[in-house]
């Protein structure tokens, strides 16, 4: 269920060979890694758009800062 709000699983239309998969792998990662943040007390979705929009703020989810 979070995959598809923060995601938009549901809409994704990668379904050949296995990259469907693979992406899958990718976006539990991610979730795993926004989850784990905890500096900022916004949503999950909220946090994957800030990742998006800010640099530092990606370094510090991945673990880099």
């Amino acid at each position: 269920m979070v995959l598809d709000v923060a995601f938009d699983e549901d809409s994704n239309r990668t379904r050949k060979g296995h990259r469907d998969a693979n992406l899958a792998i990718l976006r539990h990662c991610a979730l795993n890694l926004i989850k784990a943040e905890k500096t900022s007390k916004v949503g999950i979705k909220i946090k994957r758009l800030k990742a998006g929009w800010d640099n530092d703020y990606l370094l510090r989810v991945i673990g880099i800062n």
